[in-house]
């Protein structure tokens, strides 16, 4: 994409002081803003979408910038006051009104939800609203719900009623409430509603009054209404073959996961109220960084709608979104009173690693070498090739038992490949002979594999980590080939308590496949003994005394252990 507009608001003097402090070469204002739009050359274009970009120092708005189209039917470009849907960055606003509620005496963090929610079945341990800040509530996920259950993400409109509607006929926990951690969008539109039955006004109306108008966030609010007009708003867009793009856009009035509308400009003030705090008082800084705990003491790295990490040695304070075609994140650098917005609406953008880049090039001065962890990457070597004689060694099939997800690599071409099912599937990079990335992708760098050999009773496995994360371990597990015969004793119709439509297994072309309400046939991936890797997760079929199929139990990232009971013909 080509610059469209440049509003490059610089302070030479904070910029220039900052480095000769470091005793560090004076970099010039153009020399960093060229290098900046370099990182986003790629989406700088007048026939693709692109993203707009905020860099913040010391409480200025050091530079903003706008790159590619916000609307590629009207040629509208984009702009640092362009308006994008930042889908999960929603959830530190959301945490803020609760915290604000808890600050003004009308709730507290430690109350059962359905004090609130009194609807919400009782599931016979307390969920309480810290639960829902940390994502530790044990709750299904409302999305991968509503998709079980016959919605279609981004097409069917999706309301609170509707996330409520699938809620209320739960029978079961992921896990105990504070057990784990598994990323949970329902508690956080389940605070909305909680923000909207205390306050007595909208969820929008609270946190206008609340939290944007005190701090002039002007062109910031939370979309309760789909039909309703949103000036300077950009499109999401997902790409197509040839190089063109289609739209992707959101279908909710449901808010609090996710429906902020937001501009880089307006994150900057918000950003500032963690330095000087306006909204909230002195407290609100510390209290939103204050980070979850599981039941067994361990710390998280989640806080309130926030993540608390490290990039490059330096402490970081972050949260992405991405729904439809629209990602965003903002990360900040606390220390050193640094932060990056980057707003897109491509699905094949990654704000976050685009905002380290820009991180890279204005606080390069005080960025170390990652510690190294579990999964850490060696030094890159130059031109790493492995032959075929070296690969087979890594070939096969590995499950990660904590959340039953499969992943298969096998060689192609005389490359390593790995499998996570569907048609997600990509070249493995090698840096040394156990040790891979991802290969041409803009995130792959990020995605660490390490594989390591049987040692005792530990099977050959791999460890699976991204950037300086914690790593998953994946071990590898003995593949199944099912006859026809086989697959035909699969076959049959299934229905759960928790969900209307009933689920059809048929074998078709050879493969069993899954047919369900408003989906097309889902064509199932063998695993090991009647498991079954599906697009809607992983699929493990049970059996009577009689050694019968009786039903079967589905795992997926955000739902564990939902359960399908087969008909009797």
């Amino acid at each position: 994409m080509k610059p469209i507009l440049r509003v490059a608001v610089t302070s030479v003097f904070l910029l220039v002081s900052r480095l000769a402090s470091a005793q560090t070469p004076v970099t010039s204002t153009s020399d960093l803003t060229e290098r900046v739009d370099k990182v986003f050359e790629k989406w700088n274009r007048t026939d693709s979408p692109g993203c707009a970009l905020s860099v913040m120092k010391d409480g200025r708005v050091v530079y903003k910038h706008g790159y590619g189209m916000a609307d590629l039917d009207h040629n509208v470009t984009i702009t640092p006051s362009t308006v994008f849907h930042v889908a999960s960055m929603s959830k530190q606003f959301t945490a803020a009104s609760i915290l604000l509620l808890a600050q003004q005496g009308k709730l507290s963090l430690d109350d059962d939800v359905r004090k609130y929610i009194p609807e919400l079945p009782d599931f016979g341990s307390l969920i309480t609203i810290r639960h829902l800040i940390y994502h530790t509530s044990g709750l299904r996920d409302q999305w991968n719900l509503l998709e079980l259950a016959g919605w279609r993400y981004s097409l069917d409109l999706i309301t609170d009623d509707d996330v409520m509607s699938v809620l209320t006929t739960q029978k079961d926990l992921n896990f105990k409430p504070g057990e784990k951690h598994v990323y949970c969008n329902t508690g956080y539109t389940l605070m909305a509603i909680i923000v909207k039955r205390v306050s007595g006004t909208s969820f929008r109306e609270f946190t206008a009054k609340n939290i944007f108008e005190p701090l002039g966030m002007t062109h910031t609010f939370f979309r309760d209404d789909h039909a309703m007009i949103v000036k300077n708003n950009a499109y999401g867009y997902e790409s197509e073959k040839g190089g063109r793009f289609r739209l992707g856009l959101t279908n909710f009035d449901t808010a609090g996961a996710t429906s902020l509308h937001t501009t880089v400009e307006d994150l900057a003030l918000w950003d500032d109220n963690f330095y000087h705090p306006r909204v909230g008082g002195p407290s609100f800084p510390g209290q939103m960084l204050q980070r979850g705990k599981l039941n067994n003491g361990e710390a998280l790295d989640y806080a309130f709608g926030l993540v608390v990490g490290k990039y490059k040695g330096l402490s970081t304070v972050e949260h992405g979104g991405a729904d439809a075609g629209y990602r965003s994140d903002m990360t900040r650098f606390p220390e050193q009173h640094f932060s990056v917005a980057v707003l897109c609406n491509s699905a094949e953008t990654s704000p976050s690693s685009l905002a380290h880049s820009v991180a890279d090039i204005y606080i390069a001065q005080d960025l170390k070498a990652p510690e190294p962890g579990a999964a850490a990457a060696p030094a890159p070597a130059t031109g790493m090739n492995l032959t075929e004689q070296q690969l087979p060694g890594l070939e096969g099939l590995y499950w990660n038992r904590d959340d039953d997800q499969f992943f298969k690599t096998y060689l192609k071409d005389g490359k390593l490949r790995i499998s996570f099912g569907n048609d997600d599937d990509y070249a493995l990079k090698p840096v040394s002979e156990t040790f891979f990335h991802i290969a041409d992708t803009p995130w792959g760098d990020q995605a660490n594999f390490r594989f390591e050999p049987a040692a005792g009773d530990i099977p050959r496995r791999f460890l699976q980590s991204f950037g300086d994360g914690k790593p998953d371990f994946f071990e590898s597990v003995p593949s199944s080939t099912p006859t026809a015969a086989d697959l035909a004793g699969y076959a049959g119709s299934y229905v759960s308590q928790e969900i209307e439509p009933v689920y059809r297994m048929v074998v078709q072309d050879g493969k069993l496949t899954l047919m369900r309400l408003k989906h097309k046939p889902s064509p199932l991936e063998p695993r090991t003994v009647d498991v079954f890797s599906a697009e809607i997760g992983t699929i493990r079929f049970t059996r009577d005394s009689n050694h019968r199929i009786s039903g079967f139990v589905l795992n997926s990232g955000r739902i564990r252990n939902f359960r399908f009971t087969r008909r009797a013909n």
